[in-house]
């Protein structure tokens, strides 16, 4: 599971999780068309690809998106907001979607975040660490009531004290449910045997760099390949090989 995750996702589809499902690859032409609309200040230059096991939680300079029939993804460092409220409007709605979700964790903070607009319109945010809340707009949602009611508590080590303030629910976790709530998947956990994981929802990658700095290359070559199991794997992109693989993490 992604230790950090800060990702957008677009979407019209009235079941995402089943176009994740039956699409396995992502559209790459689209995707580094929508990395060059919402960087409009950087050059964009395709990288390695790979699945939001991984790329769920990108550094400041990448992005990692999956655009699929109905649902699109992106991991941003963008959406990584103490106040997802200040998400700029660019990242609010790029593709006139009917709704936007925003999903943001990190475990080492004990943060998490989540955020809703419908057609564009805001209608609920929260975000908190264990023990302070940054954020809570909107009117709170009917799967949001057993985390209040103290059902998920925070598990603490052993011998630790709680502090006084403490939240009766775990802020990761609750952003997760807000995914499995609005997506349909969780990246912390198996709700059942079947469920969709992280590792089998691909995206592309990209590389951010200042205007004018980013490095010589050839058109690239949007090719599916074919893996062993039939389906369409990851994309050839530079000069019609396979990305190398990223050591960032």
């Amino acid at each position: 599971m992604p230790s950090t995750v800060s990702a957008l996702w677009y979407v019209d589809a009235p079941d995402p999780v089943a176009v994740l499902r039956e699409h396995p690859g992502p559209d790459p032409e689209a995707a580094w068309a929508l990395a060059r609309q919402l960087n409009p200040g950087r050059d964009v230059v395709p990288a390695a690809s790979g699945t939001m096991k991984v790329w769920a939680g990108p550094d400041p300079e990448s992005v990692y998106i999956g655009c699929y029939p109905g649902v699109t993804v992106v991991c941003s460092t963008q959406a990584a907001l103490p106040r997802p409220t200040k998400l700029p409007e660019l990242l609010v709605r790029p593709l006139a979607s009917e709704h936007t979700y925003l999903i943001a964790y990190d475990l080492s903070l004990g943060w998490g975040a989540f955020a809703h607009w419908e057609r564009g319109e805001f209608r609920r945010s929260f975000s908190a660490t264990r023990v302070n809340i940054l954020e809570d707009e909107g009117l709170p949602l009917v799967w949001e009531r057993e985390y209040w009611a103290g059902e998920h508590p925070i598990e603490l080590a052993p011998g630790e004290i709680p502090d006084p303030q403490l939240l009766p629910f775990d802020p990761p976790g609750f952003a997760d449910a807000a995914n499995q709530e609005w997506l349909g998947f969780r990246y912390r956990g198996k709700v059942s045997e079947d469920a969709l994981l992280p590792e089998q929802i691909e995206v592309c990658g990209f590389s951010l760099f200042p205007k004018g700095e980013a490095p010589p290359i050839e058109q690239p070559v949007v090719e599916p390949r074919v893996d062993h199991t039939g389906k369409r794997g990851l994309l050839r992109w530079l000069r019609g090989k396979d990305s190398p693989a990223s050591p960032r993490l």
